[in-house]
């Protein structure tokens, strides 16, 4: 592994530039703008081509803020296991990336973040840096203007108190019993997205516990003073729900002596045998690391020993998600995302005009087979009647398959010629059905779940995430999912229809679509309007007019595209951002299916990509443009620089859109 000037982890390179006679692409036009962007094409699709896996996937790194990290360097200490040389390695990774200032952030070149850097600061104490060395002492008083400790978010206060640093007693009471409520009961565990189902399940079997083994030093010095109000959480509503909520958990919290301890028991082992049934064959839960060292601490307050089976199998995991961009450098990976990576990668090569039977699309198209769901997951509770026949984001992960990646993964497929299309064609034909038996009734689709829309969840103190504890129907799902079923011949199909009027209506005023799970609006204005064009909506309709001309006013002067990871909280940065390589494809792909091929914008923005092109064919990319919780935890995809503008280019070399 090496590191980028941006210091984020990424795959490693073979020395020298591409070899361009590993692929050959052949194209003829004597325009400059389209010369160079076959010569991008060529050298970008040989580029990918070299990092296939012998397996047949791609994977990029897949990497966050820092706070998880941290939360691995929490866990060795509160399991009584730390590792050394894991530790020292985490600190340096830590150290790395601390900000001027002395605060961590989100993103690249973002704003500090208190809850980040509270526990990136406790964890270099943790791995033996003292408070008055320099960079500590700037951290301290960084977060102690933003209002210290009191003022973090839940999630840093949490890991806090496991080490006596904050009292349990301050914290949302989390009630273990809350497994056992009925789907149809408001608050049931299945009422909460399924990123955060398995924080809920696991946070309370800790609430139950209260664990605290104590460190060996204070953390006075991120107290701010009394009087200091900078930073501090904005007052609770004096009404409605979030007030009932509250009141209610002071309730519970007060009543927890008088819960029978049989209950409180009986409760806890529903709660660890739920958790033990959501282990994946890697030794993981759910997304990734963040909720696989949860569950670990849940499990071990339950009495699983850090030896235990399940928890060597959980190490196991944690270790494979670990980079190494030095031999004294440990970042841990948030997720690992070989199916999202490879059927992009294959879509790409695809477009850049890699024959439909080349061997590389076949062993790709070999291995996502593989990877297809065939047991039910916890969608199942909601949706009972489609069968089995999702894709997951990860290598294995049989109880959360996603429409995102579903979609995209049968638009690679039903491209890509293997000698036998048998196999191929049953497996589309199970993710079609899926994917329609997971519409939401609104019309739209959602990343996991169908209908999972209960304002409830967002107004309990458990978590710091508001509307997004729910998975609703969003604009680039739904759109994937469209364009997928047009692919198909389907566009006429009535549950088309309604998705396609849906996503009219989601349509925003300057012309834009929301971008749930990339940023921002960039990002869910390229998925709408190829996924609108490929279901028969018309280049010239005003919706697509409108997306081209709001397109066409955030371009940079230097004909890139960008958006700040900040245009989640902040609508003046809607569209607004340096330009980077994801996002200015991602505008490309939406003016090429608008019928803009010719226009200025385009030609701007391809000259963009082909000159910032890199000698190994890539191109860099530091910005975090992918988004796991808006305004909560963004994602830098490795593979984004490439894949995307490898996309773009060779649509608009060959002049066709998918």
């Amino acid at each position: 592994m090496t590191n980028s000037p941006g210091g984020v982890p990424h795959a490693e390179s073979r020395e020298g530039p591409v070899d361009e006679a590993d692929m050959t692409f052949t194209f003829s036009t004597s325009d400059p703008t389209e010369k160079a962007a076959q010569r991008a094409v060529t050298r970008a699709a040989n580029h990918l081509l070299a990092r296939q896996n012998a397996e047949g996937w791609w994977k990029g790194v897949f990497t966050t803020d820092v706070s998880y990290d941290a939360h691995d360097v929490f866990l060795r200490n509160l399991l009584g296991v730390p590792d050394q040389r894991v530790i020292t390695a985490s600190g340096r990774w830590l150290r790395s990336q601390q900000g001027p200032d002395g605060s961590w952030p989100l993103v690249f070149e973002g704003a500090g973040h208190l809850g980040t850097t509270i526990q990136a600061y406790v964890a270099l104490r943790l791995a033996g840096d003292r408070p008055d060395e320099e960079h500590m002492l700037r951290c301290a008083a960084w977060v102690r203007r933003q209002g210290g400790v009191t003022a973090s978010p839940l999630t840093a206060r949490v890991w806090l108190a496991m080490f006596g640093w904050w009292e349990w007693n301050d914290l949302p009471e989390i009630p273990p019993e809350i497994i056992a409520l009925p789907k149809w009961a408001p608050l049931n565990i299945y009422s909460f997205s399924a990123i955060m189902r398995l924080a809920l399940v696991s946070l309370s079997v800790i609430s139950a516990h209260r664990p605290v083994r104590p460190a060996p030093f204070g953390i006075d010095e991120l107290f701010a003073a009394p009087d200091t109000s900078a930073g501090r959480p904005k007052p609770s509503p004096s009404g409605g729900w979030e007030t009932f909520f509250r009141r209610a958990n002071a309730t519970v919290r007060a009543c927890r002596k008088g819960i029978p301890r049989s209950v409180r028991k009986s409760a806890t082992n529903a709660c660890t045998r739920w958790l033990l049934k959501h282990q994946e064959v890697d030794g993981s839960w759910g997304p990734g690391t963040p909720m696989t060292t949860w569950v670990m601490l849940a499990l071990h307050l339950q009495g699983c020993p850090p030896d235990h089976p399940v928890l060597k199998a959980a190490w196991g995991y944690l270790d494979d998600s670990a980079t190494w961009p030095a031999s004294d450098v440990r970042v841990l990976q948030t997720a690992q995302s070989p199916v999202w990576d490879t059927c992009l990668s294959a879509t790409a090569l695809l477009d850049a005009g890699l024959p439909a039977d080349h061997p590389a699309l076949v062993k790709a198209a070999d291995w996502l087979l593989t990877r297809q769901a065939d047991q039910p997951g916890d969608w199942a509770v909601r949706q009972s009647r489609p069968a089995p026949g999702g894709w997951p984001f990860q290598f294995h992960n049989r109880s959360y398959p996603d429409l995102d990646d579903t979609s995209e993964v049968v638009l690679a497929l039903r491209r890509i010629r293997p000698p036998d299309r048998t196999a191929l064609d049953e497996a589309v034909r199970r993710a079609v059905h899926w994917c329609l038996g997971m519409q939401s009734r609104d019309g739209g689709w959602a990343a996991f779940d169908a209908d999972n829309t209960s304002a409830l969840p967002g107004k309990v103190p458990f978590f710091d995430f508001g509307e997004f504890c729910v998975d609703p129907p969003t604009a680039d799902v739904t759109a994937h999912v469209v364009e997928m079923l047009a692919a198909l011949g389907m566009e006429r199909d009535p549950r088309t229809r309604r998705a396609v009027r849906w996503l009219l209506d989601q349509q925003e005023a300057n012309g834009a679509w929301y971008g749930r799970w990339g940023v921002n609006h960039l990002y869910g204005t390229g998925c709408v309007v190829p996924a609108l064009v490929a279901a028969g909506v018309p280049g010239d309709h005003s919706a697509v007019r409108r997306a081209v001309t709001w397109l066409t006013s955030v371009q940079n002067e230097d004909g890139g595209w960008g958006e700040d990871w900040q245009s989640y909280a902040d609508p003046s940065r809607v569209g607004r951002g340096p330009s980077t390589p994801s996002q200015t494809a991602w505008a490309l792909l939406a003016l090429l299916a608008a019928g803009e091929h010719d226009g200025a914008a385009v030609r701007s923005g391809v000259r963009w990509l082909t000159e910032r092109q890199t000698d190994h064919g890539t191109w860099e990319e530091r910005h975090f443009t992918g988004t796991i919780v808006p305004r909560a935890v963004a994602v830098h995809y490795e593979y984004y620089g490439h894949v995307f503008p490898l996309m773009a280019l060779g649509r608009y070399v060959l002049r066709e859109s998918h």
